[in-house]
């Protein structure tokens, strides 16, 4: 009985040693004690992670602006394609590429130069690029119902200088739109506003999404007169047999499905992410948006394509540009009004 309070007395200056042990050595050992002196890896910053979306939007952006800047050299170096359709198919490819440098910009402005101004630069050039696409595509619309209501007077009544005028109106437009983010019109200061695409407040991306599809409406709304006319004058020719008229009818026919091919590809593209926006906010998982914006910008990347397989003296061009030949089949046949 004499030893008992000894014994205990040691029994608790061994579990006192073996605590501060093993306090010193969590001391010692552990990576992410802020009180060491040694460098641990809670010093260093972890690498942000890349999400593989913004990569393959980033890719995207890469291929349109590509495919679009070869449009743009083909009109610029082919003094024969300075008729108004090719200025209005000019106007699209600028604006498909300069979208896509605005994909790559966003990319960079994400994990590089990560600031608001940069972040509001960057989704103002895409709110510009972008609009200036969809209404190029309305103006190719109006150009082509013009070209068949009017085919005698078309070429007489559409100018160069009437249609640069309209091709400059429709920038300065989309430039005004592009730069409501940098003016004050965005989410940054009341996150809870914010819309599917930040910076843009759910409001305005409200209103840009019902004045896309309001000009939708209007493009179908000019498609259906078009195939109207078009069906109208195929009932003439089937009546006057006579090979001037079917060359023409054949061009008229190739045209108009070559714009529905454009304009069911756009609708495909575009028109579940309007409606997206309209009915979605910033709480909803970006996997969703995601999953709408990439098939919005790959529309761009197919409209080089529509025309460059499409329309003939395009085709010419890039034969020439890529192998200094001609297929036999374009050395016959002269371009019309109605070749989109």
């Amino acid at each position: 009985m004499v030893h008992q309070p000894a014994a205990a007395t040691m029994e608790r200056l061994l579990h006192l040693h073996n605590s501060s042990s093993s306090r010193m050595s969590h001391h010692l050992y552990d990576p992410w004690d802020t009180n060491t002196s040694t460098v641990t890896t809670s010093d260093l910053s972890p690498d942000e992670s890349v999400s593989p979306w913004d990569i393959i939007l980033c890719v995207t952006g890469t291929i349109m602006a590509c495919e679009n800047a070869i449009v743009i050299a083909i009109l610029f170096y082919t003094p024969t394609l300075r008729a108004p359709m090719f200025i209005l198919i000019g106007s699209l490819a600028l604006a498909d590429l300069l979208a896509g440098v605005g994909l790559i910009v966003n990319f960079v402005v994400l994990y590089v130069f990560n600031n608001e101004v940069a972040t509001l630069s960057s989704a103002g050039l895409l709110l510009a690029t972008f609009s200036a696409s969809v209404c190029s595509l309305l103006a190719i619309t109006v150009d082509r119902y013009l070209s068949l209501y009017n085919a005698l007077t078309y070429h007489t009544e559409r100018t160069l200088t009437f249609t640069y005028l309209m091709i400059l109106l429709l920038w300065v437009l989309c430039i005004c739109i592009g730069l409501l983010p940098i003016m004050g019109w965005n989410c940054v200061r009341e996150q809870s506003s914010c819309s599917v695409l930040r910076p843009v407040t759910k409001n305005n991306a409200a209103v840009l999404a019902v004045s896309f599809l309001l000009l939708f409406a209007l493009m179908m709304q000019l498609y259906l007169q078009i195939c109207r006319i078009a069906f109208r004058h195929a009932q003439q020719i089937a009546v006057q047999h006579q090979f001037m008229a079917t060359s023409q009818a054949s061009s008229t026919r190739k045209g108009v499905s070559t714009l529905s091919l454009i304009l069911g590809t756009f609708a495909l593209c575009w028109i579940p992410f309007a409606v997206y926006s309209l009915v979605a906010d910033s709480s909803y998982p970006m996997v969703y948006t995601y999953s709408l914006v990439l098939p919005a910008a790959c529309n761009s990347v197919i409209n080089p394509i529509i025309y460059a397989f499409r329309n003939p003296d395009i085709q010419k061009s890039l034969w020439l540009a890529c192998c200094g030949c001609m297929p036999p089949r374009f050395l016959s046949g002269a371009r019309t009004s109605s070749d989109v």
